[in-house]
């Protein structure tokens, strides 16, 4: 039975939604960001750029964007009074309903810019999950991005319940907060909720990584690849090249929520599972990878991953650097990879030779035009399955090695003799680190 059809799952009842949706009346918004020191006015625009795709992808217009220049947040409002106080005029101007804000706004913050400036404010975390939870297909997905939401959710319920005191008649302070009334015991209750259905989704998230380590143990002997990358790099479009898996395909962020796995098949005939997964993005929100562990087990389980990049993309090597950040954060940067370099037929030839000599390792593809898909296939060949032949002697202590052993390696001799146990072994170069201190020389 697979995850996706666990009966716990159907029988998971929550508390009613209605509280926890992210707002989603407003359409129209303004951006707005921090540009700190030594930050360049081509770096500014890139992460604006971003926030409005995010936007976009989240169904909001963006009417204009703005930056102001400080080192460091203010502590109260992020950013300063007076830039707030002509943010707030510009936005009744131009009937812009909303300030999306280029980084994760504090409770506090969050609290004093709308009730201070009269400014609709979310961040670009909330941007996110709102994405995520209109993504997610899977009852996996679906709980996961739920979790998330909950946990952002939380601290920030004062802000979020204001309407309960005007809903009971109860008086409110002229700055628009809630007063301490029945709104106030509100939000105790549905602290308690929240926490609650917090406990419930872990416990069904953690009876899903429980399946997921179950059957990945069925499977040892099968290699595992996983395709890995800033969001939007074209991972879902190498999946459906190399699996015919007709994965949805979409020039939009995030469009992939849920890892879907296939077999590979290669020239050795060995049997291979690859994976598309969630695509990263820069400041990814901690709570929200945490979240997606069930998922991310995908990536730290693989013995290999196909990093793919958008070269065609000017930033790309920073998004290299984001990327395996992410991947550092969910303890997989010790997996071997292939950096796949995707969209070459957006480059010129002279750019791309440039390319290919910095980059002698990398695989550059074109998956939407099928170019040097083979050559990226002969890649992953040599990576995954070279082995080197050894010979070990094992203390009679590693029982356990040796039951390993035999799960991953080839044996060619096996010799239980008085000094301990004497093997001969093809074993992947990816796993000789489990044997190195045994090697004879």
């Amino acid at each position: 039975m697979s995850y996706d059809e666990f009966d716990e799952l159907d029988e998971l009842e929550l508390e009613p939604e209605t509280w926890t949706e992210l707002e989603k009346v407003e359409k129209t918004a303004f951006l707005a960001a921090l540009v700190r020191q030594g930050e360049t006015e081509a770096e500014t625009n890139a992460t604006l750029s971003e926030l409005q795709r995010l936007a976009d992808t989240a169904g909001i217009e963006v009417l204009g964007s703005y930056t102001q220049k400080r080192n460091q947040p203010e502590r109260s409002t992020f950013f300063g009074k007076g830039f707030l106080n002509d943010i707030s005029q510009k936005m009744l101007q131009a009937q812009a309903e909303l300030l999306i804000v280029n980084e994760e706004l504090s409770p506090v913050q969050g609290r004093n810019i709308e009730r201070d400036f009269s400014i609709t404010v979310i961040d670009r975390t909330e941007v996110i999950l709102s994405i995520f939870h209109d993504h997610a297909q899977t009852k996996e997905a679906k709980l996961q991005v739920r979790l998330a939401e909950l946990e952002y959710q939380l601290p920030r319920l004062k802000r979020l319940w204001g309407h309960f005191d005007k809903e009971r008649g109860s008086a409110r302070s002229a700055g628009g907060s809630a007063s301490r009334g029945m709104g106030e015991k509100q939000i105790e209750i549905d602290k308690r909720l929240i926490r609650n259905n917090i406990g419930k989704i872990n416990k069904a998230i953690h009876r899903i990584t429980h399946q997921k380590e179950t059957q990945r143990k069925q499977r040892e002997k099968t290699r595992k690849i996983c395709l890995v990358g800033y969001t939007n790099a074209g991972k879902s479009t190498l999946f459906n090249r190399l699996t015919n898996a007709g994965v949805l395909v979409e020039d939009r962020l995030f469009a992939t929520l849920d890892s879907t796995s296939r077999q590979l098949k290669l020239a050795t005939g060995n049997p291979v599972v690859i994976s598309d997964t969630v695509g990263f993005i820069s400041n990814l929100p901690h709570h929200l990878v945490a979240s997606f562990k069930a998922t991310l087990m995908e990536v730290q389980d693989a013995d290999l991953l196909l990093h793919i990049v958008d070269v065609s993309d000017e930033r790309f090597a920073y998004y290299i650097d984001e990327v395996n950040s992410v991947l550092t954060q969910i303890e997989a940067a010790g997996i071997k990879q292939i950096v796949v370099f995707n969209k070459i037929d957006a480059l010129d030839d002279k750019y791309l030779s440039l390319l290919v000599r910095r980059f002698p390792e990398g695989a550059f593809i074109s998956a939407s035009e099928n170019r040097n898909i083979d050559t990226l296939i002969a890649k992953v060949e040599a990576r995954i399955f070279a082995t080197q032949a050894i010979k070990i002697r094992l203390p009679y202590d590693k029982s356990a090695l040796v039951s390993r052993l035999h799960g991953i390696a080839v044996i060619i001799s096996e010799d239980y003799q008085e000094e301990g146990i004497y093997m001969e072994i093809e074993l992947p170069s990816s796993d000789l680190y489990l044997v190195q201190e045994y090697i004879k020389k």
